[in-house]
């Protein structure tokens, strides 16, 4: 038995009038049922509410004010959704709608209970179909077309492949919407090779991801052991073969070098507030002995935080890495680079570390 995540991007839901791609959307569907019936779990991310909404409110393009998009998300979602949910159980299969903020993933309790939502789901042989909440979450609408939440929905189901489909064969070595003859990058083995390409941030027609979100999203899921496939959703047998794990599109390998479910959610879906500058003993310590950051080895400390918010700690080379924070901004700034007997005198209480090691992901 494997386990699966689908990404539909909105230009593979809809055609650039918004209309919905019919056929296409039975074709996936009878792929989830093939794998469903072989005993597998799938789970679908599919974009397109708003998509949805311009064609039923005849709008003719995506708008560029927020309360149109929300408005046009509000009218598609459930409009979207019901496709699925008649084209699942025509074959049999039973589904969820499952609709998720950037809070929902960024909040760590919110994204336990996401977690365990989606895992009876798929222990009951549901298969959950999940989009952004766009009617109340701002930053959603404008991140990577669903790339980044179906990537968290792979790492939070503990996915075998995850497979985004696109309007593109896959990765280029340049944009193909500049560079037609530009070839297809077959594989990725590790994150480093990127480097080497150009990688278009640009949408495309109701989209609003581009290429770059979908390769961010494949670096989060191999960095928690799930091979990545970006595919076109368009060519007939595309995503049977990614699936399966055969040649197509760009293949991601997942990498060697594991993260805890927690150090995961910390890298990639805790908004980091405010970043705090180490000076190079407390940089030692982190890296070498595995040590807990305290004030005194703090020498700057930016941004507007609370306690319980990420921060992003640098040193004299940049980012060291992505911690839970312990005290305010206010009151981290007034104790950096004093002593546990002067935080004690300063603050009222005993002292803490700023970031405990358990809530810090180096890297």
């Amino acid at each position: 038995m494997a386990r699966y995540v689908i990404k539909l991007g909105s230009n593979i839901v809809a055609d650039e009038a918004g209309a919905l791609r019919a056929d296409l959307l039975s074709a996936v569907c009878n792929e989830v049922a093939a794998r469903h019936e072989a005993g597998d779990s799938v789970v679908l991310v599919s974009s397109g509410a708003i998509a949805r909404g311009i064609e039923v409110l005849e709008l003719g393009s995506r708008p560029q004010a927020m309360a149109d998009l929300q408005a046009a998300s509000a009218v598609g979602q459930g409009k979207l959704y019901r496709v699925y949910d008649e084209l699942l159980r025509e074959r049999s299969i039973t589904s969820a709608q499952v609709l998720l903020t950037f809070f929902d993933v960024g909040h760590r309790s919110h994204y336990l209970n996401a977690r365990q939502t989606l895992a009876r789901l798929l222990e009951w042989g549901v298969v959950p179909v999940v989009n952004e909440n766009d009617t109340t979450a701002t930053e959603e609408i404008s991140f990577g077309d669903n790339d980044f939440l179906a990537a968290q929905v792979a790492i939070m189901v503990s996915a075998d492949r995850l497979v985004l489909l696109t309007n593109q064969d896959g990765l280029h070595q340049a944009d193909p919407r500049t560079d037609p003859s530009a070839p297809l990058v077959d594989q990725i083995s590790h994150p480093s090779q990127l480097s080497e390409y150009e990688i278009g941030q640009a949408p495309s027609g109701l989209g609003s991801g581009g290429m770059r979100s979908k390769v961010v999203a494949a670096e989060m899921a191999t960095a928690a052991g799930i091979p990545t496939t970006v595919a076109s959703g368009i060519r007939e047998g595309a995503l049977a073969r990614a699936l399966s794990g055969e040649p197509e599109g760009t293949r991601f390998e997942a990498q060697e070098e594991r993260y805890s479910s927690f150090e995961l959610w910390l890298r990639y879906a805790k908004p980091a507030r405010g970043t705090v500058t180490l000076d190079a003993g407390a940089e030692r310590a982190l890296r070498e002995a595995g040590a807990s950051l305290l004030p005194v080895g703090i020498s700057a400390v930016d941004g507007d935080f609370e306690p319980g918010d990420a921060v992003e700690l640098h040193g004299s080379g940049g980012l060291i890495g992505k911690g839970i924070c312990n005290y305010s901004a206010e009151e981290l700034g007034r104790v950096a680079g004093l002593k546990s007997d002067e935080v004690e005198q300063i603050i009222g209480r005993s002292p803490e570390a700023a970031v405990h090691r358990d809530y810090l992901a180096l890297g």
